[in-house]
């Protein structure tokens, strides 16, 4: 076994043990299931194509912060995670903003994703266009998210409040994608240089 398989199954082991923490005790089961959803689908997939279509390390790594992310919002709910309710209450801010951190997230991740596939599977080049590409990806990818939390709200009640963790605020879901806007540059910006040496080892 290589320093590489050893490193990912590092990574979905670890993975595996947050998950289960992130579902005993939750605060609400409906919640937990909506917040979780993105890795219950994506580490699957990335299980299942891993043979055929291995991918970066860097990818590897940051799917799996994403999902600690996303399994701490979903066990506690992001309106009340508590490192985050300290820091509002230590520093009298206006609410919890864990969430900005899922949202920041939502844009870097799919960047990263979205330009790995670009750059592999289809005659795309490293360019303004791909960088272009990959942020309108990432911000449709967004919006398609808040549609989803709009139709949470609509279809149910208790749980729909904390999936949305609007905490009061009428403009949560323009900050969300705007958030999101900012991971995905931050990505582009910061990283593609250290991605593009990774891709170098595996096409």
């Amino acid at each position: 076994m290589d320093k590489n398989s050893r490193f990912h199954i590092f990574l979905l082991i670890s993975l595996v043990a947050v998950f289960v923490w992130s579902i005993i005790d939750c605060r609400d089961l409906l919640t937990w299931f909506l917040e979780a959803l993105p890795s219950i689908i994506g580490i699957p997939i990335l299980f299942f194509v891993y043979k055929r279509f291995r991918c970066t390390n860097l990818l590897y790594f940051f799917v799996w912060l994403h999902s600690i992310v996303l399994l701490i919002g979903a066990h506690y709910t992001y309106a009340e995670m508590p490192l985050f309710s300290w820091i509002r209450d230590t520093y009298h801010l206006s609410r919890n903003h864990y969430d900005r951190v899922g949202h920041f997230f939502q844009g870097f991740v799919p960047a990263l994703i979205a330009r790995e596939l670009l750059l592999r599977t289809s005659p795309l080049k490293p360019s303004k266009w791909l960088f272009f590409i990959v942020v309108c990806i990432c911000m449709g990818i967004s919006a398609v998210y808040e549609l989803f939390e709009w139709q949470a709200a609509v279809l149910s009640n208790d749980g729909a409040v904390a999936f949305l963790a609007t905490q009061g605020d009428v403009w949560d879901t323009q900050k969300d994608m705007f958030i999101c806007l900012v991971g995905s540059l931050s990505f582009l910006l910061l990283l593609t240089k250290v991605h593009d040496k990774q891709l170098k080892t595996i096409n």
